[in-house]
């Protein structure tokens, strides 16, 4: 299993609602087929650099997760299909970028962890 860095640009007209449901089922393609999420991000509607099927603005979904090389022949092709994804980007992590990511999973955990302490002891 390999990991990758995943960045959907969804339809900016979704609602909340239907912006939820779009996200459970990208995630529910990576998890049903042997993927596991590391790290699913939704960056918010942002204006885009040039425009894209007469859009000029989309929602971003960033997901890193790890999963079997076969997996993403299937990502691709369901984005592809998936009306509210109208750009999309896969790419495999270098080693580098793997311990980076991990190592600042790590001091994000010990950040909460010392926040949880601190609330704890003021009470």
């Amino acid at each position: 299993m390999y990991y990758y860095e995943n960045i959907a640009i969804l339809d900016p007209s979704l609602g909340e609602e239907e912006l939820s449901d779009a996200t459970e089922k990208i995630i529910s393609l990576i998890t049903g087929n042997g993927g596991e999420i590391v790290k699913n991000e939704n960056w918010g509607k942002k204006d885009l650099a040039y425009e894209i099927h007469k859009r000029t603005k989309g929602f971003y979904l960033f997901i890193v997760f790890m999963a079997p090389a076969e997996v993403i022949k299937k990502l691709e092709d369901y984005y592809k299909v998936f009306d509210p994804v109208f750009k999309f980007m896969v790419i495999k992590m270098s080693k580098k970028e793997i311990a980076a990511l991990i190592k600042a999973m790590q001091t994000d955990e010990k950040k909460e962890e010392e926040t949880a302490e601190e609330g704890a002891e003021v009470v």
